[in-house]
């Protein structure tokens, strides 16, 4: 559709690397992309093929698995990821026979695979081999689109069967949500990719910006340089995760704070005035227009300076970040909420109404949801202020779990999906995420603790990037595992006249107490109770990540691999903090 409408139109760009540096996107047009898909090696979308996802964050073992499980029988892999499938390949040769690399493959890489009797080609040799043919076999809405296996934090991953019917109405739902609240993308429009292309939030967005005849522009794949990408791109549409966020936040309050004195006093002063404006009902682009020049523009910049929509998801934004987001970048954000079975977002906050900043919006429009009351928990769906468990059913949910009707008839119950989050509904018909129905655990004393809740209580603490909390339920209080920001921590020690690298300055107990201290500080300030204050923290210089299998590709935290992890330390801690207590 979109090749017919616009066909010179840039669709895919990404930056070639010459002598080692990134130079300026080039790009593939609509037309160019078409003649390429329709290939019958091309691309599994127009011909009918279910695909499925794989990605080695998930780590070698889950590969492995899901290969075996899906009955993979021919596997497209990106030349520097052909060590990760060879790894695992003894173990997957029942259905697994063709592997094509994306660039290149070595005469030993091919040996390798040709003696456990799987061929083995390279991406241009590969498509040498078919003839190419302009007829698409017919395609029907109930049709699986896809297999996408959720990263999980317990347990195997799960085969999340979706159909070209959830798909395109995930598609036609975000259009419509932007038509009615702002403006849809236009051929106009660009769009930063950057999460990955296995998780369906990403895959949505592209089929979108794809429907709508928008250019995608690919970041590099070193995360460090990806805020270099968006300015590089200068996009008008960006997706991200609340961890990017929360940098961004950071970064200007550091700017801020070292500025001087006139910049924090105009800087405040035109926030304070912008927000009371959007408080009022002002939309974004109306509350501050001079401002938006003369102090806003320059975190505006950060982005590309184009940006006009802005979209969270995967995790919950702290309300803090939130707001300063729809305050200082110069575009309308959206925070949504949404799962794997759920095709993506199913409820999405509305843009420029103000009041439900810290939600996640109303249901989409092909979503119906409902509360369900969690009495072990005190959650009442029937309270004055509804809370229970959050169950959907509509258009985009799922067909089921792959091969696993016994987990689908756990989660899908009289045709409601159960999806474990714990919901608020609010008075302007907006849901705000609480808790996690599993993520719950009982101290010693009785005293249940929302694990969750409290994280994102202490993570917006300045001197931290990530922190894991943990309590044994055979003890009485809390202990964590705390990521500290690295300018932070070394920015104390030169006030305090203490020396050593970032990895001493962790093992430092002066520096484990300050921002213990600190912690618990606006754990108070947050109306913690006293047992869900932390008694003693680790820090750990390394930024939880998908190589150790610590995270999901979501940034969701894996909560046994953590445990496992770091159990000598969390052992550690215990004898530590009981010492202190005697």
């Amino acid at each position: 559709h979109s090749v017919e409408k616009t066909p010179k139109n840039r669709m895919l760009g990404h930056r070639e690397v010459i002598d080692g540096k990134a130079g300026p996107y080039v790009w593939k047009t609509y037309q160019e992309v078409y003649e390429e898909v329709i290939q019958p090696v091309k691309a599994c979308n127009s011909h009918g093929i279910y695909y499925v996802p794989l990605y080695d964050t998930l780590g070698v073992n889950a590969v492995e698995f899901i290969i075996n499980h899906a009955e993979v029988s021919i596997a497209f892999i990106q030349e520097n990821r052909i060590q990760a499938i060879l790894a695992c390949l003894p173990r997957c040769t029942s259905h697994l026979k063709t592997i094509i690399s994306f660039g290149k493959v070595t005469d030993e890489q091919r040996k390798e695979a040709d003696q456990l009797g799987v061929s083995f080609f390279a991406w241009k040799e590969f498509t040498s081999l078919v003839t190419p043919n302009d007829k698409l076999p017919t395609k029907a809405k109930t049709d699986i689109c896809t297999i996408m296996y959720t990263s999980g934090t317990t347990g195997e991953p799960k085969g999340v069967l979706l159909t070209n019917e959830a798909m395109m109405h995930q598609v036609l739902s975000t259009d419509k949500l932007l038509h009615e609240t702002d403006k849809a993308l236009t051929e106009e429009d660009c769009y930063f990719s950057f999460l990955p292309l296995a998780h369906v939030f990403d895959q949505i967005v592209e089929n979108y910006c794809i429907y709508k005849g928008a250019s995608i522009g690919f970041f590099g794949g070193d995360i460090r340089y990806l805020m270099a990408d968006v300015q590089e791109l200068k996009p008008t549409f960006f997706c991200g995760v609340p961890r990017i966020f929360d940098r961004i936040y950071t970064g200007t309050q550091e700017k801020v704070s070292s500025g001087g004195a006139l910049k924090k006093i105009l800087y405040q002063y035109a926030y304070s005035y912008k927000l009371k404006n959007m408080e009022a009902g002002l939309k974004q682009d109306e509350a501050s227009p001079l401002f938006d020049k003369l102090v806003f523009d320059k975190i505006k910049q950060v982005l590309g300076g184009r940006v006009r929509i802005i979209v969270s998801g995967a995790a919950p934004l702290s309300r803090h970040v939130e707001e300063f987001l729809r305050v200082t970048s110069c575009s309308i954000l959206s925070q949504g909420y949404g799962l794997t079975e759920s095709c993506a977002g199913c409820f999405t906050s509305i843009a420029n109404v103000h009041p439900m900043i810290g939600t996640v919006g109303v249901p989409v429009v092909t979503i119906e949801a409902r509360l369900e009351s969690v009495p072990e928990m005190g959650y009442d769906a029937l309270s004055t202020t509804p809370r229970g468990e959050i169950c959907l059913r509509g258009k985009t949910m799922f067909s089921g779990y792959y091969k696993r009707p016994d987990l689908t008839d756990e989660v899908v119950v009289d045709g409601w999906f159960h999806t474990g989050d714990i919901g608020e509904w609010q008075s302007n018909g907006a849901m705000k995420i609480i808790d996690r129905k599993k993520n719950i655990f009982k101290l010693s004393q009785g005293e249940y603790v929302a694990v969750e809740n409290l994280e994102n209580t202490f993570g917006q603490c300045p001197l931290i990037t990530m922190v894991w909390v943990y309590g044994n339920s055979f003890e009485s209080f809390l202990v964590a595992v705390v990521v500290p920001d690295r300018k932070a921590i070394e920015d104390w020690a030169a006030a305090h006249n203490e020396t050593g690298d970032f990895k001493s300055l962790c093992e430092n107990p002066k520096a484990k107490k300050y921002i213990l201290d600190e912690l618990n500080s606006i754990g108070q300030k947050n109306g913690l109770r006293g047992f869900e204050m932390l008694k003693a923290i680790y820090l750990e210089p390394n930024p939880f990540d998908f190589e150790r299998e610590l995270i999901t590709p979501t940034f969701k935290l894996k909560r046994q691999q953590l445990l496992k992890h770091y159990k000598d330390h969390i052992d550690q801690l215990y004898v530590e903090a009981k010492k202190t207590k005697a």
